[in-house]
């Protein structure tokens, strides 16, 4: 029993859970330093929907790049490339992943269209289905957004995990759109749209194997890793800019503390772009950095809004 339920939460990707967590956190927050006070019943049924429509989208990844034969021809696999395995190493049948998968969208979807239901207008219908048609079309048939190229896929997964849900938790909290949340979730779109792209250098040869046009794959690792220094770059210029125009708090410096997990990143990334295993500190430091950047972001709206 212990054995099945390590098998079901490696192919879940339950670790990646933050790339939901934090962006409907921050919306939450954005909301409450705005003066909207604060409802932790929205709150969490926002979460608890995002994170089983990202569950979805983990298990339906798993699932189609099965079918198209990615992850079978990823020969060098590791914990934050190449896919969960459990379908590769037999733990898993393909039939299972795609039932969990849309089980998760379906639950998911059903948490989404309640909110909608108790809350003004149609904001989170339109909101929920541009994110479950990203998610579940990024490398699902027939559409495959990540297979297309021009940069697509990095953006949809941004779109996704960044300002669909940062303003979709404000909404909940506000029943009202504004540009403030849309403004914060930008850091949050480049990082979880660099997560992945990091994680595409490792999956280089595979992708390229079943013509999945990822940047990487498009431009070659040398150019691509220029474009990954330059993001990250700019993720940390954007916050200082917007600080200076009085946009984010002041606190939000806070943020720069997490610059050494950035330049570990840079670092790894210029010496092993094309070593997937030596380049797994990158990986995971872009993970980190993606989690430790939107708690910093997060606390310096929570304690602008409660102490200053």
């Amino acid at each position: 029993m212990m054995n099945k339920i390590k098998i079901w939460v490696k192919a879940a990707r339950l670790p990646f859970l933050t790339a939901t967590v934090i962006p409907i956190t921050l919306g939450a927050v954005v909301a409450y330093d705005a003066g909207q006070g604060f409802h932790w019943g929205y709150f969490l049924l926002a979460m608890l929907g995002g994170i089983l429509i990202h569950l979805g989208v983990n298990l339906s990844n798993d699932y189609f790049d099965h079918l198209s034969g990615n992850d079978w021809n990823n020969k060098t696999p590791t914990p934050f490339a190449g896919g969960s395995r459990a379908i590769q190493n037999g733990e898993l049948k393909p039939s299972q992943i795609l039932i969990a998968a849309l089980s998760c969208f379906a639950f998911g979807s059903g948490i989404g269209l309640y909110l909608n239901h108790i809350l003004a207008g149609n904001i989170i219908l339109y909101l929920g289905l541009i994110g479950v048609f990203l998610g579940f079309f990024y490398t699902g048939i027939p559409i495959k957004i990540g297979y297309r190229g021009l940069g697509l896929g990095e953006l949809s997964v941004g779109l996704g995990f960044g300002p669909i849900m940062v303003l979709g938790s404000y909404y909940v909290q506000t029943e009202q759109l504004s540009i403030s949340p849309l403004l914060a979730s930008v850091p949050v779109l480049i990082l979880i749209a660099l997560v992945l792209y990091i994680n595409e250098f490792p999956d280089y040869e595979a992708d390229r194997s079943v013509n999945k046009k990822t940047i990487p794959v498009v431009l070659g690792l040398k150019k691509a890793a220029y474009i990954f220094y330059l993001l990250l770059t700019g993720v940390y210029l954007y916050t200082l800019i917007l600080v200076i125009l009085g946009i984010f708090p002041l606190l939000s410096l806070i943020t720069l503390l997490t610059l050494p997990l950035a330049l570990k990143a840079i670092r790894v990334t210029r010496m092993y772009k094309d070593k997937p295993y030596q380049l797994i500190p990158a990986n995971a430091s872009v993970i980190m950095l993606h989690l430790s950047f939107g708690v910093c972001l997060i606390l310096s709206y929570l304690v602008t809004e409660l102490f200053l």
